[in-house]
C-alpha cells in the first residue's frame, strides 16, 4: 500500500525503512466512490491525499456558474486545496473522485507534527510545493498563451490515456472551452493525422 507513496518520496529525499515507517504512520487510507466529494467550496481544507488509485477532479465554478477544473489527480498525485490549507480560510474548491479510488490522507496537524520531528520532511514538502508551482504556472501560461488545438494537446500528453475514462464534458471544463468546440478540435487533429 505504502509502495507509490515510497517511489514518490524517494524522488526527493532519501528515508531510511525505519524514517519511513515513522513518516507513513500518520497516513489513513480512504476509500472514494465515483462522484464522492472529498472537499465542498466553503469547507476548511484540514488534510493532503496521495492517490494511489483512480482519479480526482480539482474545480471551482466561476462567476458564470460554469465548471472550471484546475487539474485532474491520478494515481502518485496529490489532492488538497493549498489556500484553504496553509491560510486557514474556506475552500473555493472543490474535490470529487471521478471513478472509485484509494486515497493516503494525511491531516495538517499530523503534517505539522512530522515537520517538528522529522526535518527531511520540512524539505520534502518544499521540494513538492516548488514543483506544484511551476506546473501551476505552466498551466496558467497555456490557458493564456496557447490555443486551444494545443492545450489539447498538451492534456494528452500529460495524462496520457486518461481521456478514455473522462466526459467530453470534463476534458473541455479542463481546457476552458465548451465541449461542442472540443469535438471541433478533435475532428480537426485527427484529420490532420
Amino acid at each position: 500500500m505504502f509502495n507509490l507513496l515510497y517511489k514518490n518520496i524517494s524522488r526527493y529525499i532519501h528515508l531510511s525503512e525505519e524514517e519511513f515507517s515513522y513518516f507513513s504512520a500518520p497516513f489513513q487510507l480512504k476509500n472514494f466512490k465515483k462522484k464522492e466529494v472529498v472537499l465542498r467550496e466553503g469547507d476548511y481544507c484540514l488534510f493532503e491525499g496521495f492517490v494511489l488509485d483512480g482519479c480526482f477532479k480539482i474545480y471551482y465554478l466561476n462567476e458564470s456558474g460554469f465548471e472550471q477544473t484546475l487539474y485532474f489527480a491520478v494515481e502518485g498525485w496529490w489532492i488538497t486545496d493549498v489556500d484553504s490549507l496553509i491560510n486557514d480560510v474556506p475552500s473555493i474548491l472543490n474535490i470529487e473522485a471521478l471513478m472509485d479510488s484509494k486515497v493516503l490522507m494525511i491531516s495538517k496537524k499530523d503534517k505539522e507534527h512530522l515537520y517538528e520531528t522529522m526535518p527531511q520532511i520540512e524539505k520534502l514538502f518544499r521540494i513538492m510545493n516548488q514543483q506544484s508551482s511551476v506546473a501551476l504556472q505552466r498551466r496558467i501560461l497555456s490557458l493564456t498563451g496557447k490555443t486551444a488545438d494545443k492545450r489539447y494537446l498538451e492534456f494528452l500528453q500529460k495524462y496520457p490515456g486518461l481521456e478514455q475514462k473522462l466526459t467530453q464534458q470534463q476534458v473541455a471544463s479542463y481546457l476552458g472551452i465548451t465541449h461542442e468546440f472540443l469535438s471541433k478540435i478533435r475532428k480537426r487533429i485527427s484529420l490532420e493525422k
